[in-house]
């Protein structure tokens, strides 16, 4: 199942296949995957419940390693990669956004976008900057000091996508990032990871169990028991 052919690949996933070991028994979650997505696409993950689709992800963000077959990212071959060249190829191409925000109370919206950064080189008044940016792209630039506990779920959803392009990422990944929201907040940030792809050019793979959700993607692939089985595109 291939991206359209009007935009370059971004990603590409060949014979994909992940199988986990618990005790005697194999599990095969991933069954020779094929996926390509192109750049700047905005592509919906939809399937059943154990079909495959965070482990594909996990994958694709280089937080998990193939049993077999290829993963290319922007020519970059990560199932190739050490652990650690892994870890730094992560840092630097992916944005992850999750069901739960995964915010650290303690520190302000700021300082949890700050986060990735002290990872990178830059000095505390560039990593500063860069996260009020990311704050003032996601429309909370003023409420850059506020804890998450005096946010609602909606702005510490925000502030999770946030952090998460704030390095300016190749590929945002998101998984089931309404999940935890009720229709009016979720449809904020849908319309937030629109605003993303069509302004901003990012390419996003989200995981969601919400037609409602996947409809606001470009392309929509099915996953049932770890192989694709349909594609829509918008």
């Amino acid at each position: 199942m291939n991206a359209p052919t009007s935009a370059a690949s971004l990603v590409k996933v060949r014979q994909l296949q992940k199988t986990y070991r618990r005790g005697s028994e194999r599990i095969e979650v991933l069954q020779g995957v094929d996926l390509e997505i192109a750049q700047g696409e905005f592509l919906a993950l939809m399937g059943p419940s154990g079909s495959g689709k965070t482990t594909l992800l996990n994958l694709l963000g280089g937080l998990d390693q193939p049993t077999g077959g290829s993963i290319d990212i922007g020519g970059e071959r990560i199932d190739q990669l050490s652990s650690g060249a892994l870890a730094r190829w992560r840092a630097s191409h992916i944005g992850f956004v999750f069901q739960l925000y995964n915010l650290l109370p303690v520190l302000t919206a700021q300082r949890n976008v700050e986060l990735p950064l002290l990872l990178t080189r830059l000095s505390a008044a560039e990593r500063r900057k860069r996260a009020s940016i990311a704050l003032s792209v996601v429309g909370l630039g003023d409420r850059a000091r506020h804890y998450p506990r005096q946010l609602s779920g909606g702005q510490e959803q925000r502030v999770g996508i946030a952090r998460a392009i704030v390095t300016d990422p190749t590929l945002l990944l998101c998984d089931e990032p309404t999940g935890d929201l009720d229709r009016k907040a979720g449809d904020e940030i849908l319309e937030l990871l629109k605003a993303l792809n069509r302004d901003h050019g990012k390419t996003i793979v989200m995981v969601t169990h919400d037609p409602h959700a996947a409809a606001c993607a470009s392309r929509l692939v099915h996953l049932e028991k770890g192989q694709l089985v349909t594609e829509v595109t918008a």
